[in-house]
């Protein structure tokens, strides 16, 4: 009962309940928008790798640089500009801070002391005792523990642009926000630290999206002929060749990932074959790379190290990591999704540091697999008709008197 339990909901090893004997440690992304930069080379070597179509026409969208609009069957990686304006900028980094409240994650300045508190991967102590020495990390100068050393600010700061005439303030008073953000005018954060400024008042949030791989995947349970399975790094994938086209796992996924390719498709062959129509189509986590060794082609081609791939309690440890270190810094916005093991889905294999609310990145805030309930809903409907059979019973029994 409790492996059944376990395929529904909760913390498990996904691989290992699909029947894998001694797979490898679970994979899975780690994408920090926070250093994303929007060069869209991930999608485009998505697109590549995988021969994927172009999505019908080069329509204009309405949102900034982005033709793809969105996830699907031939969008395997996307990356949309999200615009937002000071006062969003202000929201973020509040709601931000009423998490840090709550709890989560923790922040605080490093210290030899072990890392403790909501914020730090179980198991977390001293950098010594997670890698060695602090002269080992070294190289150059360089903290090679911790790529994120002197990478600076998230996009969207650091710099003061002098804006055009009346479309905003003066680089004269830029620069005295700045001098009052130096001299600590802005207030503090939770724990002290001066916060950053100023303000911009325009930025960019880069939102990199991909399939999450679910630890309890609604298209994996839901598909009738098999053609979705979990491979033994913790991944689904898509089998074509099996897919019938029923769409049930379209309707199954709560991020609205995958989708059945469209006839609209255009071809990027000379040929002018488009492969898989009407099939269910998403990200596989370039399975065929993982099976000779190779990094996924979208975390292969980042220049900025925004997408990075490995075991993925390695990710989420990277992660929480990254989120005390831009708190510390004052961004208070910074925030995690996916890493979460208790949510509606068992947490993620692609696990995203965000600077705004889920919704604002286009992301459900509280995902569900649709058929984590399962278990519920047969034994309500158990007791159901076993009152049914009952009541049945009584009736007959009662006419007979």
């Amino acid at each position: 009962m409790g492996y059944l339990a376990r395929q529904l909901a909760g913390r498990t090893d996904p691989a290992l309940d699909a029947g894998w004997e001694e797979p490898p440690s679970r994979k899975g992304f780690f994408t920090d928008t926070s250093i994303c930069i929007g060069c869209k080379a991930c999608e485009v070597a998505c697109k590549e790798w995988n021969a994927l179509p172009m999505d019908g026409s080069l329509d204009l969208t309405g949102n900034s640089y982005d033709n793809t609009g969105g996830l699907g069957a031939s969008t395997w990686r996307h990356v949309a500009f999200v615009e937002q304006s000071r006062d969003r900028i202000e929201a973020a980094r509040e709601s931000g801070r009423r998490l840090v409240d709550l709890g989560m994650p923790s922040v605080g300045a490093p210290s030899a002391s072990p890392v403790t508190g909501a914020g730090s991967p179980p198991g977390a102590g001293t950098a010594a005792e997670v890698g060695g020495s602090a002269k080992a990390l070294q190289k150059d100068g360089v903290d090679q523990q911790n790529p994120y050393q002197n990478r600076g600010v998230p996009a969207g700061y650091g710099t003061l642009p002098a804006p055009p005439e009346d479309h905003g303030p003066s680089l004269g008073q830029l620069l005295s926000e700045k001098e009052s953000a130096e001299n600590g005018d802005l207030g503090t954060t939770v724990d002290g630290t001066p916060m950053v400024g100023p303000l911009p008042e325009f930025r960019w949030l880069m939102a990199s999206d991909v399939c999450k791989h679910c630890t309890h995947a609604g298209c994996l349970d839901v598909c009738p002929t098999g053609a979705l399975f979990r491979s033994e790094h913790g991944t689904v994938v898509v089998q074509a060749d099996i897919c019938n086209g029923c769409g049930y796992c379209v309707g199954a996924c709560p991020f609205g990932v995958i989708e059945r390719r469209s006839d609209a498709a255009v071809s990027v062959r000379a040929d002018g074959h488009v492969p898989n129509v009407g099939v269910a189509q998403k990200c596989t986590l370039c399975y065929d790379r993982l099976s000779h060794d190779q990094t996924p082609a979208c975390a292969q081609t980042c220049p900025t190290t925004s997408i990075r791939f490995g075991p993925r309690e390695e990710m989420v440890a990277a992660a929480r990591e990254r989120v005390v270190q831009l708190h510390e810094q004052g961004f208070t916005e910074a925030r995690l999704y996916g890493a979460n093991d208790e949510d509606g889905v068992g947490g993620t294999g692609s696990v995203f540091l965000l600077l705004d609310e889920p919704e604002v990145y286009g992301l459900p805030p509280d995902p569900v697999c649709a058929t984590s309930k399962l278990a519920e809903m047969f034994r309500v409907a158990g007791v159901a008709g076993l009152g049914l059979l009952a009541a049945g019973a009584a009736a007959f029994l009662g006419g007979r008197r």
